[in-house]
């Protein structure tokens, strides 16, 4: 069960108080204190001095409200930016030349992505410094699109806002760019699904399979970041990613077996960490997932609804049978 450690914990990585890692140190300090008092209690706690003045009761600091409204305003900064170069190019894109385009967008994406070095270079506001980071690698690579265009534009323009999430990624901690690099590899796997590894000759592929495998690959990329970043973040766009290979493979023809592999393997995952980690996340975003797969795959391999009923069921059941056997096993 969650304690209020936890909770407190999660709140402070959330806010950008504390890191990941300072909050797992946390935890297994107070883990390992409860253990040695348990396994000795007799042994002496520190006692608080007895001249100690009495503690005054403290004033909630202003800082707090002022950071909070620095952090707005900076949000509020970049999203006009992105409306004021949204508008210009809509209203004006059939008029503008290929120059003014490139010009544009290079522009949006020199000031948010020199904005969010220089708060990361003054280590000021972290979270506000990722999320800048996370628009400019978005804009940059639509910049690289517009200025080469073409197939091999929407490649390039991958590549470049890959490249500027990694970087961003290794030098900065916000969760902003995962969710960025998430959105980035998604449309990589497109890209490369419809320009690269789909033929032009109108014959039969297996366009959706290829791209629900390319999810896979981006839920395991997600997964090894969430070891250095932001673990809750990382591990569940993991199982969005999941999510969606498992929608692709039931657009592919006869791939509802492999959609209910995928749709199953991805939430145990994220529900064996709900146990180890007790993040809400994990737990929302796996059964989101069992919801959404499950029956759709079984109505499509049965095409009755009485028979997705039934499979539930019968899911249901082996997993309920497999709990009382594994707890019993435990407790003998």
């Amino acid at each position: 069960m969650p304690s209020r450690l936890d909770d407190e914990l999660l709140r402070l990585v959330s806010a950008g108080v504390l890191r990941q890692y300072q909050a797992d140190a946390l935890r297994d300090a107070a883990d390992a204190e409860v253990t040695a008092a348990l396994a000795d209690p007799g042994r002496a706690r520190p006692q608080p001095p007895n001249d100690e003045p009495a503690a005054k009761p403290r004033t909630p600091p202003t800082a707090t409200h002022s950071s909070a409204l620095i952090e707005v305003l900076g949000y509020i900064g970049g999203v006009l930016l992105l409306g004021a170069v949204a508008l210009l190019t809509v209203a004006n894109w059939g008029e503008m030349g290929r120059a003014a385009r490139v010009s544009t967008g290079t522009s949006a994406a020199v000031i948010l992505l020199g904005a969010a070095a220089v708060l990361g270079a003054l280590r000021r506001r972290e979270q506000l410094s990722s999320a800048l980071a996370s628009l400019g690698c978005c804009v940059a690579g639509f910049a690289t699109y517009v200025a080469i265009e073409g197939e091999t534009g929407r490649i390039a323009g991958v590549a470049v806002a890959l490249v500027l999430a990694g970087a961003g990624l290794w030098w900065l901690t916000g969760s902003s760019l995962l969710v960025a690099t998430f959105g980035i590899l998604a449309v990589g796997v497109l890209v490369i699904t419809a320009d690269v590894l789909t033929p032009d000759t109108g014959a039969s592929t297996n366009s959706a399979g290829i791209a629900g495998t390319g999810f896979i690959l981006v839920a395991f990329v997600l997964g090894m970041l969430g070891l250095v970043r932001d673990q809750v973040t990382a591990w569940s766009l993991a199982g969005a990613a999941m999510f969606s290979s498992s929608i692709c493979w039931l657009i592919q023809e006869r791939g509802e077996i492999m959609a209910l592999a995928v749709g199953t393997a991805g939430p145990a995952a994220l529900l064996v960490a709900y146990g180890r980690r007790q993040a809400s996340a994990y737990a929302v975003v796996g059964c989101a997932i069992l919801l959404v797969i499950w029956p759709t795959a079984l109505y499509q391999l049965t095409d009755n609804m009485a028979g997705v009923a039934i499979g539930l069921v019968v899911a249901s059941a082996v997993l309920l049978i497999a709990v009382l056997l594994l707890s019993r096993r435990r407790s003998n």
